[in-house]
């Protein structure tokens, strides 16, 4: 059994997907096997999958027949997995040398935990890279595990599935999986973060996360971003179901909802001016209808 399972869904990514299976497969660290699920994408990222299983035994392709976006081609990755710990890379991004390594050994140290989180940097199409502007969060988190509500700083930094690796055996457990849509990360990364009993950080950057031009969906004008509220009755059905989560954590996630929607609403490229207006009156039902009792209330959303 492999100490990772690197889960790299690919769509319309031939020009990058070299790079990000290289930094992957050249790392120092080599036990680890990538499930690379091509999510019928109609350049030739298939073909570069293909060609890398051929002289990499550690590299296994998935080729859906139809297009299932990018929680559900990570879905398809998933009962594919064997290894210890799960590690969700998206195909535009890389590995900096040495990270699997550092990931590995940090493991070690605390014991296993449920979910390790490590540091990122921006890395800029005109060559300027920029390290997470939250970075002291993790330096701050101390040498041992912790749970969400011990550091509760540490769902400050950027919520999504990329920043961290993931015990299988602990998502197993608790049925964690992707939703179709867009900001699929939300219904992910909340409930994993409010359920870990024992969280580690790595204060070290591991990953490029490549800024890119053009091409980035959630920079794409489009009414797919209604889909944000979706995702956020997902988290909000979870903590339902958990009564020993909800009462800690529903306040936190009702004020995260009306900040993360009202900076969807705040950016020109996300919404067609024609549908902002319906965005906004979403967003205000949604807020007053989670609403814990003496929440305050964002200036936007009064």
């Amino acid at each position: 059994m492999p100490r990772f399972s690197v889960i790299v869904p690919c769509f319309k990514v031939q020009g990058f997907l070299r790079e990000c299976l290289d930094s992957v497969l050249d790392q120092s660290f080599r036990d680890i096997e990538v499930i690379a699920v091509d999510d019928c994408s109609p350049d030739g990222s298939g073909a570069i999958l293909d060609e890398y299983a051929a002289r990499d035994d550690r590299v296994r392709v998935l080729h859906l027949e139809e297009n299932a976006g990018l929680g559900r081609a990570r879905n398809a990755g998933l009962p594919l997995a064997t290894g210890d710990y799960l590690f969700f890379l998206d195909s535009d991004d890389t590995l900096t040398p040495g990270a699997l390594r550092a990931m590995a050994d940090r493991l070690a140290e605390t014991d296993g935990p449920d979910v390790l989180v490590f540091d990122y940097a921006r890395t800029y199409w005109w060559g300027g890279t920029r390290r997470n502007v939250l970075a002291r969060v993790l330096a701050q988190a101390g040498d041992g595990t912790f749970t969400a509500a011990g550091h509760p700083e540490i769902l400050d930094l950027l919520m999504v599935v990329w920043n961290k690796v993931y015990r299988r055996d602990f998502v197993e457990r608790e049925g964690f999986t992707f939703p179709p849509g867009y900001y699929e990360d939300t219904p992910w990364t909340f409930p994993v973060m409010f359920s870990a009993e024992r969280i580690a950080a790595l204060d070290r950057i591991c990953l490029n996360y490549r800024q890119r031009r053009q091409g980035n969906i959630l920079s794409t004008t489009s009414r797919k971003h209604f889909d944000v509220h979706a995702q956020y009755e997902r988290v909000f059905a979870f903590l339902d179901a958990r009564p020993e989560l909800a009462a800690r954590w529903r306040p936190f996630l009702h004020a995260k909802m009306g900040e993360h929607c009202l900076d969807i609403l705040s950016k020109p490229d996300r919404l067609p001016p024609s549908d902002r207006a319906e965005f906004f009156h979403r967003t205000t039902e949604m807020f007053r209808a989670h609403r814990p009792e003496g929440a305050a209330v964002p200036a936007g959303l009064r």
